[in-house]
């Protein structure tokens, strides 16, 4: 090998390469590195970082969470016809809220304006300057809007009244000749069935409102409204358990008639942040996703709220959750004066 020339090293290496190249193609490896390069595109198809241990949605244990996204409820409420102009505050554990809506006499009802507001009641943290200056705003903002003095309300949710700042807002709104009224938990989740529940849905649904305080189900049987009362959303201020809060809201759920299970409608704060995620346009109604889909909200109310949420799922086997984004309890306290 050393008494060859350089021009006769090369040409031996070329004819080893060739040897080597048409027993490659002729021996089946190019078949083998063709399928060995498909199956690692439909790897990589399947499980997009190439780890088999990492799969897409489409195999994963979450594919329940997401498949009812993007759904639509295809219903459209009865638009008032000559309707007046009514308007209401909500003293909540959580938040002053304003609501005016435009009301005829069949009790056919639009909602026309809102305002969300924190009140930090359930921690009494609200100061008499606070309550003052929030109701001042809110009366004002009717005022302006045009609803009329006689025609301004204002309602004590079941969960605020619990907290010792509420005979401050009470005494506040005295003050200023208004009347307060305060509701029990059965009322509200009356009131939120007048406002929610649809009259073509009375004997298919039930309805939900999960507060901060507490949380509503409630139901029609015949021309009855039952309400049941059950852990708000903020029950982790409490220091209570979330399997404590799961097994006595499921025990209560399951009293919803089997029958009406079909469809729930539901409101409340956390249920809002969860059809955030999923609202489509401006659309009045957002179906809800099953609580698995909800894990990114990480912070307390709402974690506590999805657990309030998933305990009624289970026991109802409820599979459409419809979010009015217009509807509030006290809405149906104006529709029943």
């Amino acid at each position: 090998m050393k008494r060859l020339t350089v021009a006769g090293r090369l040409m031996i290496t070329a004819l080893i390469l060739g040897a080597l190249f048409f027993g490659y193609k002729y021996l089946g490896g190019e078949t083998a590195m063709n399928k060995m390069a498909a199956d690692k595109a439909q790897q990589t198809e399947t499980y997009p970082s190439g780890d088999p241990s990492t799969p897409t949605s489409s195999n994963n244990s979450d594919t329940e969470a997401t498949d009812t996204r993007g759904q639509a409820f295809n219903y459209t409420p009865p638009a008032p016809v000559n309707g007046t102009l009514k308007g209401v505050v909500e003293l909540g554990a959580s938040g002053f809220n304003s609501f005016i809506i435009k009301v005829d006499k069949e009790k056919r009802w639009s909602l026309e304006k809102s305002e969300f507001g924190n009140s930090l009641v359930t921690e009494n943290m609200a100061t008499d300057e606070d309550i003052r200056m929030g109701l001042k705003k809110y009366i004002g903002t009717m005022l302006d809007y045009g609803v009329g003095a006689r025609e301004i309300h204002f309602v004590v949710s079941s969960g605020a009244a619990k907290a010792e700042v509420t005979q401050k807002i009470t005494k506040g709104l005295k003050s200023l000749n208004y009347v307060v009224n305060q509701v029990t938990a059965e009322q509200e989740g009356q009131y939120a069935l007048k406002a929610v529940l649809p009259q073509d849905y009375a004997n298919k649904a039930f309805v939900v409102d999960i507060g901060s305080g507490n949380t509503k189900i409630s139901w029609m049987k015949g021309s009855n409204v039952t309400a049941i009362e059950t852990y708000g959303a903020k029950y982790f201020q409490d220091g209570t358990n979330d399997d404590k809060v799961y097994q006595e809201v499921l025990s209560k759920a399951k009293q919803v008639p089997t029958e009406l299970r079909n469809t729930c409608f539901i409101i409340g704060g956390v249920p809002f942040e969860m059809a955030k995620e999923s609202r489509q346009g401006k659309e009045r109604f957002t179906i809800l996703n099953t609580p698995l889909s909800y894990s990114k909200l990480t912070n307390a109310k709402s974690k506590s709220g999805v657990n309030i949420y998933k305990s009624i799922g289970d026991a109802t086997e409820c599979k459409q959750f419809a979010f009015d984004w217009d509807a509030n309890f006290t809405i149906g306290f104006l529709l029943q004066l």
